[in-house]
């Protein structure tokens, strides 16, 4: 690997100190080419890259890569956990009350975390979320 070139994912799960398996190469490189995917679509894409592996695998795989920060889970109030390849810029998602979708929203203002707490409470506050929540344009259109 040179200056210029990116780490593969191999790479990538070695300096997060992961033992590197097909599943898990697999299951980086579909949520990473995904956009906020469940466990069962993160599933198929897994199996379609490697064949048959197991639904606990995946989860295993999903825990890991997540605690190692390669991962971001998400979950909007009402929906199943979805996971995403943008990690660690803080951003922040709008999800459509009406079909769920999610998409990205880029910090509004200013540097992480993004929002100032009105009362901290004593925390070192690194971190903001935020969940915007409204009608997408395909559904709003389509009504």
């Amino acid at each position: 690997m040179t200056a210029s070139q990116p780490p593969t994912t191999a790479e990538e799960l070695r300096g997060a100190g992961l033992r590197v398996t097909a599943a898990r190469v697999a299951l980086l490189e579909t949520v990473r080419n995904g956009d906020h995917l469940g466990v069962e679509a993160l599933t198929s894409g897994v199996r379609d890259r490697i064949g048959q592996v197991s639904l606990q695998a995946v989860y295993e795989a999903l825990h890991a890569l997540t605690t190692a920060g390669l991962v971001r889970r998400i979950e909007p109030p009402g929906s199943p956990a979805l996971f995403e390849g943008r990690v660690g810029d803080n951003h922040h998602h709008i999800v459509c009350r009406s079909c769920g979708v999610v998409a990205d929203v880029d910090c509004a203002i200013g540097e992480a975390p993004c929002l100032t707490a009105s009362n901290d409470h004593g925390f070192a506050i690194d971190e903001a979320e935020v969940i915007y929540w409204g009608i997408c344009l395909n559904c709003s259109t389509a009504s």
